[in-house]
């Protein structure tokens, strides 16, 4: 049973990321997500943040140095104020700015 997957620098895109988020939304093992270096913008964020929303598995998730941006930011913050699983995440230089660590910090 698969319960880590690392992607690191695979330029999946926001493309891409909406396929592993898909296959998120029905696993029930994986716990650790990479997706570092993965050119994911914040389409790719709105992807991540709808999947963090219903999965009940995923305990840390990596989206260090990818084009997430401040409205990105927004989406996962709105998406943790539901989710009670995740206990790690990596945003380190995703150009959030400020507002973005403000919505966040606001999660």
């Amino acid at each position: 049973t698969l319960t880590a997957l690392n992607l690191y620098d695979n330029k999946i895109g926001s493309t891409g990321v909406k396929y592993i988020v898909d296959a998120l939304l029905i696993n029930q093992t994986l716990t650790i997500l990479d997706l570092r270096s993965n050119e994911i913008d914040y389409t790719g964020a709105k992807y991540i943040a709808d999947a963090l929303r219903t999965n009940k598995t995923l305990a840390a998730l990596n989206l260090w140095s990818n084009y997430i941006e401040s409205i990105g930011a927004k989406y996962i913050a709105d998406a943790l104020r539901t989710n009670k699983t995740l206990a790690a995440l990596n945003l380190w230089s995703n150009y959030i700015e400020s507002i973005g660590a403000k919505y966040i910090a606001d999660a």
